[in-house]
C-alpha cells in the first residue's frame, strides 16, 4: 500500500541558460539512477515526477519534465499534493549555494547570469510541512549541491527573493533532510563517471536495502552508510565533505556522529572487512597494524594467535573510543592500499559507530 502510495519529485539539472561555465555533468544521471531504483522497489512510473535538464548530447530514453524554476514549482505546490501521498521523495542534483540568511538556494535550469532562478530550499520543506500538503506523511528530502557562501561567488547580481506559499502548521508530517556538504563547503561532482561522490554514495547504500525492510528505508541508517562510503575519498583527498541530516517534525534536530555503544550485530560484518585484507592473516603484520594505535588502547587488548579471534579482541578493546576504529582503519589502509577493501572496511566501521568524526 506504502509504495502504490509514494511520490517523488526528481530533479537532475547538468545544463542551465546561464551557460557553458554552469556546465555540471552528472546529475541527471543521478536522477535516472534513482527514478530506476524507486520504480524497481515498486513505486509506480507516474509518481515519479522527473525533471531533467540533461547535458547536450546526452540521451535520456524515458518521459520526463523540463527543469525549469516554474516546471518544479507548480509540481511542487499542485501536482504533488494532488497525489495525496503517504511517502514523499524529493531529490535534488544540480548547483546551489548559502545565501546571507543561511538558506540553501538551489539554482534552476533557466538561471541566467542576471536572473539567478532558483528553489529556496527551506521555503520548499515548510510549503511540505504544512497542511497545503494533505493527510500524514513521511518525507525523505536527498539534495546533492555545494553549500558555499554566496559571498565568496562574487556574483554581479543578487540573488531573487521568490519563496513558495505554505498552508497551516501541522504535525502530520516527519521530514528528513539529507544534505551532502556541511555549511559553507562544496559538494564535488566526478566528471570522468559524470556522478556526484555524494548521490553515487548514497544510490549505492540504497542498492542494498533489504527489498523486504521497512519503508521508507530509515534516514539515520542510510546518513550513516553514506558518510562511511564518502570517508575513503576523503583520505585520498577527493573531497572533504561531510554529509549532514536534519530532522523535522516528531523527532527534530542535527544528526551527530553516534555516541552510544556500538550494536552487536554490526561487529560481524566489521570483522569479515578486516579479514578481507590479507594482511590479517598474518600475526606480525596484524602486531605491525596494532602498533600504530594508542598504547593505553593496546595495553588492554586480549590477544588471540587465531586471526578471527585476534581481530574480534582488538576491536572489543577500541570500540569504547571510536574514535580510535578510525586510526585502525588508517593503519590498514597504509599497509594495503586496495580502494575496493577500503571503500568496505570504511563501510563497515560507519554501521558499527558512525561516520568519522
Amino acid at each position: 500500500m506504502t509504495l502504490r502510495r509514494t511520490v517523488a519529485l526528481v530533479v537532475g539539472i547538468e545544463r542551465y541558460a546561464a551557460g557553458p561555465a554552469w556546465r555540471l555533468p552528472g546529475p541527471a544521471r543521478d536522477a535516472l539512477r534513482f527514478r530506476d531504483w524507486l520504480v524497481g522497489r515498486g513505486v509506480p512510473e507516474r509518481n515519479v515526477l522527473l525533471h531533467l535538464a540533461p547535458e547536450d548530447g546526452y540521451h535520456v530514453d524515458v518521459e520526463h519534465r523540463p527543469a525549469g524554476q516554474a516546471d518544479i514549482r507548480h509540481t511542487l505546490l499542485t501536482e504533488l499534493p494532488a497525489l495525496a501521498p503517504e511517502v514523499v521523495w524529493i531529490w535534488w542534483g544540480g548547483h546551489g549555494v548559502l545565501d546571507e540568511q543561511e538558506n540553501n538556494r538551489l539554482f534552476c535550469a533557466d538561471a541566467t547570469a542576471a536572473d539567478k532562478r532558483n528553489l529556496h530550499l527551506e521555503s520548499a520543506r515548510a510549503t511540505l510541512a504544512s497542511d497545503l500538503l494533505p493527510g500524514r506523511t513521511r518525507q525523505l528530502w536527498v539534495v546533492d549541491a555545494c553549500r558555499t557562501f554566496v559571498e565568496d561567488h562574487r556574483f554581479r547580481n543578487t540573488l531573487p527573493t521568490e519563496t513558495l506559499p505554505s498552508g497551516r502548521r501541522t504535525d502530520a508530517h516527519e521530514q528528513a533532510v539529507l544534505l551532502a556538504a556541511t555549511r559553507g563547503r562544496p559538494a564535488v561532482n566526478d566528471p570522468l563517471n559524470r556522478a556526484g561522490l555524494f548521490s553515487d554514495a548514497l544510490l549505492r547504500g540504497l542498492a542494498e536495502v533489504p527489498e523486504a525492510g521497512p519503508w521508507p528505508p530509515d534516514a539515520e541508517a542510510l546518513y550513516q552508510t553514506t558518510a562511511a562510503r564518502l570517508d575513503p575519498l576523503r583520505q585520498r583527498g577527493r573531497t572533504d565533505q561531510l554529509p549532514t541530516l536534519t530532522l523535522h517534525g516528531h523527532r527534530r534536530g542535527v544528526i551527530p556522529v553516534p555516541a552510544s555503544a556500538p550494536p552487536t550485530a554490526a561487529l560481524g560484518p566489521l570483522i569479515d572487512a578486516l579479514l578481507d585484507y590479507p594482511l590479517t592473516a598474518d600475526p606480525d603484520e596484524r602486531q605491525t597494524m596494532v602498533l600504530s594505535l594508542p598504547p593505553k588502547t593496546v595495553a588492554r587488548m586480549r590477544r588471540h594467535p587465531l586471526p578471527r579471534a585476534d581481530l574480534v579482541a582488538i576491536v572489543t578493546a577500541l570500540r569504547r573510543r571510536p574514535e580510535e576504529l578510525w586510526v585502525l582503519y588508517d593503519a590498514v589502509t597504509a599497509l594495503d592500499d586496495d580502494e575496493e577493501r577500503a571503500v568496505a572496511l570504511a563501510t563497515a566501521i560507519g554501521e558499527f559507530t558512525g561516520p568519522r568524526p
